[in-house]
């Protein structure tokens, strides 16, 4: 880990806040809340409505029930309405049965003040049209994919230790997910997949990356665009990815947020570890919602005042509003948006911060997002239509020494660009046993890059090129899923196709021929047998199309669309969502994969660092696997205990091409290991505790050789690997302890919160490779310029810092 990265983990916020009177005050504010929380404790009631998902009319004589909580519960009335009186706050799920109906078992709210009218669909089942039928009821799970997919609701995303409600850190969590250790990095690592093997949805549009300081050309950066306030729930795919998602090799994070309070209007505001926030949701006369959030970070200054070498600061907003236009027609309104800037404070001294000026270009960013959707209810289909648009601009500059005051300086000068605008269509359809879905998507894609930058091979050399690359792209795609007359068989099939007009090949669209297939067996209502099998498509980052000789000339033009085979199967033991045992088995097949000419090894294994990846000159000659066995285990009694334990076992493999060798990939950290466990005590009081553990990353030793010679320090401020030796050596196992305490307190009309966040407590020490860094001084002044070195040295690389988080919520 960069020394940038553990600086990141310093505990900037605690710092300010508990010490000497302050902390006094706070303790005292504290206790008088205490005291009149006692006085004062409150319970709720909530009103929804149940409503028959194909022709969106009211049922009546459903029973709706707390999950979990056998005593509260309320039939609807004539037009589908229903309320459950006194309740206590906290997350709930809710169960609905009904006569001719399937039964349901919702996504998780929070019960508390300014609670929205929620609405409940549920679909018929023509099989027990006149009966009232119980059967032990089984995790939700996406109709085309009874496999390889984790459903994260609210009471995760909200309480989750070590995650401070960012979602990309509490996947870490799941099965199957690595990350990048001891680093403050949103690198998602699944199935020994890369970062840029996943994709990211937003109410079904498309979003290139969710995390502020991105790495361009694949994913990752510091922390979270999302703020949790607006997140319903999150599915979570591993594999048998949807065939309306394209893209996505390793994984499909499909974020759904919530819908506006149709019944009153309320604001939340969050003072957290970096940034303050305000959320806000309502209504606009009786058919349109709202939500919105803005958030400011206030790092910059806070870094300032500790004197670090690098002032990052940002700033994002999102709102959501959907009107439904009749009882059988609705719209929704999406927008993500955000502003990155990372200034250096160049008066810092010491190694580290040093070390961090030497390399750390002046990073500024913009990303946005806005999109429509529209859904059509017919009496048994749903028709939608979409349609999105994404654009991100990542301007990078540095000049030698951080001395501005000669362009001939200049080191690195990218202002680059990436939009894109897609329109796609979709049509389900529900019957008896057979489910069907048909659609297709049309898109553009508009990336511009300009840039200099002083690189080094054998000699110092500038690549200075302008690039502008328009992408006209295309898919379509058909499913079918059958369910058996006993609902112990679920099998889905489908195809999908893409292209585009990069170049011929790519044109072609039975070259990128999508085949999927799943297929789930209940020997009984508690245990499952779950396969799927599929071919998946992704094509090259734009970083790596767009890339050009300086007189123009698309040098990449031989790329094709990166494919990967896929399998998995598993047990699945699910005693009524209380106690769930999961095993799967999985693998992975690559190829296609763009390596890297100049350092012969795949692009895939590149792309954890801020910044950009993908130009350079490339060749889709490399081919890779990753398998592995991952197994889960969730104990849960509603409202008060959750344990949940994952072990994922996997080998992740790169090879140049099929005539090489297999070597480690990058993500080979061969196993992770999550124990986690939470506990509601009285007085709106929970704990929880994560114990995890994860296996040592491979690493490249630096060529010392090469990083000494001054023309090559200076082209890039850091040390260069020594790739014949990729990944030879590893690091050590590293464990860490997380510990996160909630305090609510609920009024009449609104709630205040506490939380402590504590990361690290055992104060775990990760080591990776020392750094490789020039003195500054010349050891052989008398040498020709090509010939002469720096004196070298090395600054120790070592994180494992207690990192206390607080924050307070009041809502209202």
């Amino acid at each position: 880990m960069h020394p940038i990265l553990s600086i990141f983990r310093k505990p900037l916020f605690i710092t300010l806040l508990f010490n000497g009177e302050t902390m006094k005050r706070w303790i005292y504010i504290l206790l008088l809340l205490m005291v009149s929380n006692v006085m004062f404790a409150e319970k709720y009631d909530l009103s929804g409505r149940v409503i028959d998902k194909a022709t969106r009319q009211g049922i009546s004589n459903a029973t709706v029930r707390l999950f979990g909580v056998e005593d509260k519960l309320a039939a609807t009335d004539s037009i589908g309405r229903f309320t459950i009186k006194s309740i206590e706050p906290g997350i709930y799920r809710l169960s609905v049965s009904c006569v001719g109906y399937s039964d349901l078992i919702s996504s998780e709210y929070i019960i508390g003040p300014q609670m929205p009218i929620i609405e409940l669909e549920i679909e018929q089942d023509t099989k027990h049209l006149n009966e009232l039928t119980v059967v032990g009821t089984t995790l939700r799970k996406n109709k085309e994919s009874p496999v390889s997919m984790q459903i994260i609701g609210l009471k995760e995303i909200e309480k989750s230790p070590g995650g401070n409600r960012d979602i990309s850190r509490i996947i870490r969590s799941y099965p199957g997910v690595s990350y990048s250790v001891g680093g403050y990095r949103n690198d998602l690592i699944v199935r020994g997949g890369a970062p840029s093997e996943n994709r990211f949805y937003l109410d079904g549009i498309e979003i290139p990356n969710i995390n502020h300081f991105a790495t361009q050309g694949a994913s990752g950066g510091a922390v979270s665009i999302l703020n949790a306030d607006m997140i319903r729930e999150v599915q979570f795919y591993t594999g048998a990815f949807p065939l309306d998602k394209s893209g996505a090799l390793s994984s499909v994070m499909d974020i759904r947020l919530r819908d506006g309070n149709a019944d009153a209007h309320s604001m939340k505001a969050t003072l957290g570890a970096s940034e303050v926030s305000l959320s806000g949701t309502g209504h606009y006369k009786d058919n349109t919602t709202y939500l919105f959030s803005l958030r400011q970070s206030y790092l910059q200054l806070l870094f300032k005042l500790f004197k670090l070498p690098f002032l990052p600061n940002f700033i994002d907003g999102q709102f959501k509003v959907k009107s439904r236009i009749t009882p059988h027609d609705e719209v929704t309104f999406i927008g993500l948006g955000a502003i990155d800037d990372m200034k250096l404070n160049k008066n810092q001294t010491g190694e580290s911060a040093e070390y961090i000026l030497s390399y750390l270009p002046r990073i500024r960013q913009k990303t946005l997002t806005v999109g429509t959707v529209y859904k059509h209810y017919a009496a048994h289909s749903i028709q939608t239509v979409s349609l999105g648009y994404n654009y991100l601009r990542n301007d990078n500059l540095k000049y030698h020494d951080n001395d501005e005051s000669s362009e001939a300086n200049k080191t690195l000068d990218m202002k680059s660009s990436e939009q894109k605008i897609s329109l796609k269509a979709d049509n389900r359809s529900n019957g008896e046993r057979w489910t069907l879905a048909e659609g297709a998507e049309v898109y553009y894609s508009h990336y511009y890059n300009s840039t200099f930058q002083l690189l080094y091979s054998d000699s110092a050399y500038t690549s200075n090129y302008l690039s502008r690359l328009g992408i006209m792209g295309w898919g379509a795609y058909a499913s079918a899923r059958y369910k058996s007359s006993d609902e112990r068989l679920t099998v889905m099939a489908g195809l999908r196709f893409d292209g585009c007009n990069f170049s011929s090949r790519m044109s072609q669209m039975w070259r990128q021929f999508s085949p999927r297939f799943s297929v789930s067996y209940r020997f009984t209502p508690s245990l499952s047998l779950n396969a799927g099998a599929g071919m998946f498509h992704q094509l090259p980052a734009y970083t790596s199309l767009g890339f050009k000789s300086s007189a123009g000339t698309l040098l990449n033009k031989q790329l094709s669309y990166i494919r990967v085979r896929s399998g998995s199967i598993g047990m699945e033991y699910n005693k009524n969502e209380r106690l769930v045992l999961t095993v799967e088995e999985f693998y992975k097949y690559y190829d296609h994969s763009p390596l890297s000419v100049i350092d012969q090894i795949p692009l895939a294994c590149k792309g954890n660092d801020y910044g950009a990846v993908g130009n350079e000159l490339l060749s889709p000659s490399a081919n890779g696997r990753a398998y592995g066995l991952e197994a889960s285990l969730r104990w849960q009694i509603p409202q008060k205990f959750n344990f949940v334990t994952s072990l994922t076992l996997y080998k992740s493999e790169y090879r140049n091409d099929e005539s090489s060798s297999y070597i480690a990939s990058a993500w080979d950290n061969r196993f992770i290991v999550n124990v986690l466990g939470s506990y509601n005590l009285r007085r709106h009081w929970s704990m929880g505790v994560k114990i995890s553990a994860i296996g040592g990353a491979p690493y490249t030793p630096y060529d010392v050789d090469k990083s000494s010679l001054v023309e090559a320090w200076n082209a890039r401020g850091r040390p260069y690997y020594d790739y014949s030796r990729y990944n030879q050596e590893r690091l050590k196992t590293y464990a860490q302890m997380d510990i996160r305490i909630d305090k609510m307190y609920y009024f009449h009309k609104w709630m205040l919160g506490f939380y402590l966040d504590i990361q690290n407590v055992t104060k775990s020490v990760y080591r990776e490779q020392d750094i490789l860094m020039s003195t500054g001084k010349v050891q052989n002044p008398e040498a020709i310029a090509s010939q002469q070195r720096y004196v070298m040295k090395y600054i120790k690389q070592e994180s494992g810092s207690l990192l206390p988080t607080i924050g307070a919520t009041v809502q209202f």
